[in-house]
């Protein structure tokens, strides 16, 4: 017998061929018997680069719905400087009484006034009693000087409307704050028209084209003419 014992043999058990192992950069596969799925766990798998947005979710790069992207205004908001959508700029003119509505006022004042004179005067004047007609015109002339001082001092000053205005649907005013002027104030301003008419009645005319369609006696006092509702 020789004393060299025998080479060993291979174990049973399978395994990677002797001098061979896994491929460099993969593990080496399960050994017998393990099962996938037991004894250790699944490698988890999360979003892929850059991941996925989620559903409804705008993609990157683009704004979500109802922000505007920087440097622009949001969506029904007009950029700075400018009026928003309806709402508009004060234009000239707006709120005040228009020029043919206050003349039709100052026709009706008038009128009143007048129809009175003709009715009394008139007669007078073809029966020509001369002392009759001073006495009767006198009387005529100071009624109709109270009348305006009722209707466009007391009336028109504690109400902002004479008859006239009235009837056409407008009111004086002050200008800073809408209210009626007082009877003074209001006793000023009629005396004021004088100024009116002095340079051919411009001042009549001045507020075809005034912003506040203001006379030059509404300039002086600071009152301007407004639809009665305003």
């Amino acid at each position: 017998m020789n004393g060299t014992p025998p080479p060993a043999q291979p174990s049973g058990r399978p395994g990677s061929p002797p001098g061979y192992g896994p491929w460099p950069g993969h593990a080496a596969p399960p050994g017998h018997g393990a099962q996938p799925g037991h004894g250790a766990a699944r490698p988890a798998y999360g979003p892929p680069p850059g991941g996925v947005p989620a559903y409804g979710a705008a993609p990157a790069g683009y704004p979500q719905p109802g922000h505007a992207q920087p440097g622009y205004p949001q969506p029904g908001y007009a950029p700075p400087g400018y009026p928003q959508p309806g709402l508009g700029g004060s234009s000239a003119g707006a709120g005040y009484a228009d020029w043919g509505r206050r003349v039709l006022a100052l026709l009706i004042d008038g009128a009143i006034p007048a129809a009175v004179v003709l009715l009394v005067v008139l007669p007078l004047t073809v029966i020509g009693d001369l002392a009759l007609l001073l006495t009767v015109g006198g009387v005529a002339y100071l009624a109709v000087f109270a009348f305006a001082i009722w209707n466009s001092g007391y009336r028109q000053g504690t109400t902002g409307q004479s008859i006239g205005k009235k009837v056409i649907g407008i009111r004086l005013v002050r200008a800073q704050d809408r209210q009626p002027v007082g009877f003074g104030p209001a006793v000023g301003r009629q005396l004021l028209h004088v100024v009116d008419a002095i340079p051919f009645y411009l001042g009549y005319l001045w507020p075809l084209w005034d912003d506040r369609k203001q006379t030059f006696a509404d300039k002086i006092c600071d009152t301007v003419v407004v639809p009665a509702d305003r």
